[in-house]
């Protein structure tokens, strides 16, 4: 389609129904009002792509303008309405077959509008429009005059029509969206190596320098205040901590390839009573300590592992620069705030006992750590010293951020295909009966009409819950057909179940369909035998048969059980081949997952080499100078280990991956680190579907602006992606979008936080 304007295959369809409405309308129906609604449906058809919504308002105003040029012809021979107030509708009344047929294509055209904004519109929109075309039935109807009888029977069929085209329209969005997002996903599945090799290398780098960084600091700050002092005693001591934290650099740098527990709030109290007792900092001998103890505080006892581990993270960066750039730090607070956790780390100033050991990426890199808690961390002078100030959300633990699936968002989605099942039985059965007819009214009687509609209704209902218990629904709706047996023996006024049973049999046959589809018993087999057995029982019950009726049940039942055991054998196909579409997407997945882990694993030994040959190295000359009392060459060891790990720390920088993260759920971290803003992921991780990483991905993508976060959160039956919603609407309408074709909802606060829920059923 170039140019905006629609192409040759958009006007194929529009064109044969044209066509044919031309043909059996002009030879009948003269005038100006057919020929306008031809063109105008022609016109509005071949737009259907384009402009959907406007393409389907086409099109009911060509059916009403065809309704109104052939006046009761439509009214006449369909619903035997043929007067208004005794005198023939219109001047073509009873112009029979051709002209209902003209009018029958117009009805076409409507339910390929409807297809069509179904398929390219969210599915509030199409399912107004399905309403939009029923309530135009309605007053069409009306209009000719119609009884409400008849007015409710056209009702009910034109609502099953719609939900059915509705449906098939939403199955075709939701497989698109999905196909889509799948081809994303393996068009860049290349680079997911490439990012878990980048995670992995991030992940070593934070501890590298949270870690031995600040043990070689602590080293450096007490083996050069020993050394310009000459106290014996006081180089004694600071040979015995550098040989201590000499020791525990080397233990923590082999540990960095395994997996560590997070910290509690009683290691930071143990980090900060560690270094309240350095008293390395004299200015001379005589000179009392600088920092003897800390003034710490802490006024809560339990907090979830992640913000614990992420605090002492934020104390532990704080107390190193305060030995690097101060005389160390002089209060420490973890207070506890109503659902968050506030961490201060404050210093007096001073002199360093040192220069030039800082790294130069620590509290840049903690303040993305924060950022992707979904907390704030400012650091900046104060009172002539400087602080460190880190607020953390603590969330929930039983209902964490008290989230919730969006449950609105089912009948978008798979199970809206069952509600149109049962919409269209009752609009094939109950509707066609509402209309008049030549045989006995069934609703001459109000008690005959009341239990017809109830028979109808529960022989409808299973097909519901034809999904999740799919056996108890055959037998609700064979039974349904049994007590309908039982009241034609009893001779009720309603029709025969024979006939009935022509109107709706195929009900059984998609239960037994979904008995095939969704289950795996053994004794599954029986149920095509059942329908064919009650089916038979239905239709040898009429007045038609005579002779041998038991004879006659056999030759029934055996003809019924062709297509019953033909939808249980397609049942069982399709359920087959959805076993090994999960099997090879679960193979795809874990083959994925097996080159990102081999490729995290060769970045991994890639820096541990380097460590070996540089930071531990020199971290071991520390222990051995430590040994050997000379604390010239620990000085000079911790600070060859801290311009070695600045030195890894620029390299893993320079490999930054520079083309796009991938389409994952992992990558959204790496999107939101190129916008300078975060991610952060609550809840059990657990394996998705390629088109549920990609869809996830998009959506945290139009999320993510520049500084903002984004949040992916596991919940029972779903994801949700949460995050500050953009103000434009372009993007808004993007969003809605995704979600939509996802079954999902979209919901934005009033403070503009958006939550997109994308329910499992699409993720599976």
């Amino acid at each position: 389609m170039g140019a905006g304007r629609p192409g040759w295959r958009e006007t194929l369809l529009p064109g044969v129904l044209a066509v044919a409405q031309i043909l059996l309308w002009a030879p009948r129906v003269p005038g100006v009002l057919p020929a306008a609604s031809t063109v105008i449906a022609f016109a509005a058809l071949s737009c259907r792509r384009l402009a959907p919504a406007w393409a389907f308002g086409g099109t009911l105003l060509a059916a009403v303008l065809g309704v109104g040029a052939v006046g009761g012809a439509l009214v006449g021979p369909v619903w035997g309405v043929g007067t208004v107030g005794g005198a023939p509708v219109g001047p073509v009344a009873g112009a029979g077959v051709g002209v209902v047929g003209g009018a029958a294509v117009g009805a076409v055209a409507v339910l390929v509008a409807l297809h069509s904004l179904a398929v390219r519109r969210t599915a509030g929109l199409a399912a107004a429009g399905g309403l939009c075309a029923v309530l135009v039935v309605i007053a069409v109807a009306l209009a000719a005059g119609a009884s409400a009888r008849t007015v409710a029977g056209l009702a009910l069929q034109a609502a099953g029509l719609a939900a059915v085209v509705w449906v098939m329209g939403r199955s075709r969005r939701r497989g698109r969206a999905r196909r889509a997002a799948a081809a994303a996903y393996r068009a860049r599945s290349a680079s997911v190596p490439r990012l878990a090799a980048g995670t992995e290398r991030a992940r070593l780098m934070a501890e590298l320098h949270d870690v031995a960084a600040h043990r070689l600091t602590g080293i450096v700050v007490s083996a050069a205040a020993a050394t310009r002092l000459p106290d014996p005693g006081l180089a004694v001591e600071a040979a015995r901590h550098a040989a201590e934290a000499g020791r525990q650099a080397v233990a923590e740098l082999d540990r960095l390839a395994e997996a560590s527990e997070p910290m509690t709030l009683e290691d930071i109290d143990a980090l900060v009573s560690e270094h309240g007792n350095l008293d390395y900092r004299r200015t001379s001998a005589a000179a009392p300590p600088q920092v003897a103890e800390l003034d710490h505080r802490r006024t809560t006892v339990d907090v979830p592992p992640q913000v614990a581990d992420l605090a002492y993270r934020v104390v532990r960066e704080a107390l190193t620069n305060a030995m690097r750039h101060a005389a160390g730090a002089s209060r420490v607070r973890i207070d506890a705030l109503p659902g968050e956790l506030a961490v201060t780390v404050t210093d007096s100033g001073g002199t360093p006992a040192a220069a030039d050991l800082g790294t130069g990426s620590g509290l840049a890199g903690l303040r993305s750590a924060v950022r992707s808690a979904g907390g704030s961390l400012r650091a900046g002078p104060k009172d002539g010293g400087w602080e460190v100030r880190a607020v953390l959300p603590v969330p929930p633990q039983e209902a964490p951020y008290g989230l919730t699936a969006g449950r609105g968002a089912g009948w978008r989605g798979s199970s809206a295909l069952d509600g149109a099942l049962v919409i269209l039985a009752i609009a094939l059965s109950l509707g066609a009966n509402l209309l008049p007819g030549d045989d006995l009214d069934p609703f001459a009687s109000t008690g005959a009409g009341v239990l017809l509609a109830v028979l109808f209704g529960l022989h409808a209902l299973p097909l519901w819950w034809r999904r999740n218990a799919s056996r108890r629904s055959l037998v609700v709706a064979l039974a349904t057909l049994m007590a309908w047996l039982g009241l034609d023996i009893a001779g009720w006024p309603g029709p025969p179940l024979s006939d009935a049973f022509l109107w709706c049999w195929w009900v059984e046959l998609a239960l037994v369909y979904a008995i095939g589809a969704c289950r795996a018993g053994a004794r599954d087999w029986l149920a095509p035998a059942a329908m064919a057995g009650c089916g038979g029982l239905a239709l040898v019950s009429g007045d038609g048969i005579t002779g041998d009726r038991p004879a006659a049940w056999l030759v029934l039942a055996a003809a019924l059980a062709l297509p019953a055991w033909a939808a249980w054998a397609s049942g069982r196909f399709v359920a087959a081949r959805r076993r090994r579409r999960g099997t090879a997407l679960a193979r795809e997945r874990d083959l994925l997952e097996r080159d990102a882990a081999r490729a995290a694993t060769a970045e991994r030994r890639r820096i541990l080499d380097g460590l070996r040959r540089t930071a531990r190295r020199h971290a071991q000359g520390v222990v051995d100078g430590a040994d050997a009392a000379n604390l010239e060459v620990v000085l000079a060891e911790a600070r060859a280990g801290l311009s070695a790990l600045r030195e890894l720390l620029a390299q893993a920088r320079e490999r930054e991956v520079s083309d796009d993260p991938p389409p994952t759920v992992d990558g959204i971290a790496a999107l939101a680190a190129r916008r300078g803003g975060a991610a952060r992921y609550v809840g059990a991780r657990r394996p998705l579907s390629p088109d549920a990483e990609a869809t996830a991905y998009e959506v945290a993508r139009e999320l993510l602006t520049e500084g903002t976060a984004a949040t992916v959160i596991f919940l029972d039956g779903g994801v949700m992606v949460s995050g500050r919603s953009p103000t434009g609407p372009v993007v808004r309408r993007r969003l809605r979008a995704l979600a939509d074709a996802a079954d999902g909802t979209l919901t934005i606060a009033d403070d503009g936080a958006a939550q997109v829920w994308l329910p499992e059923g699409f993720l599976s």
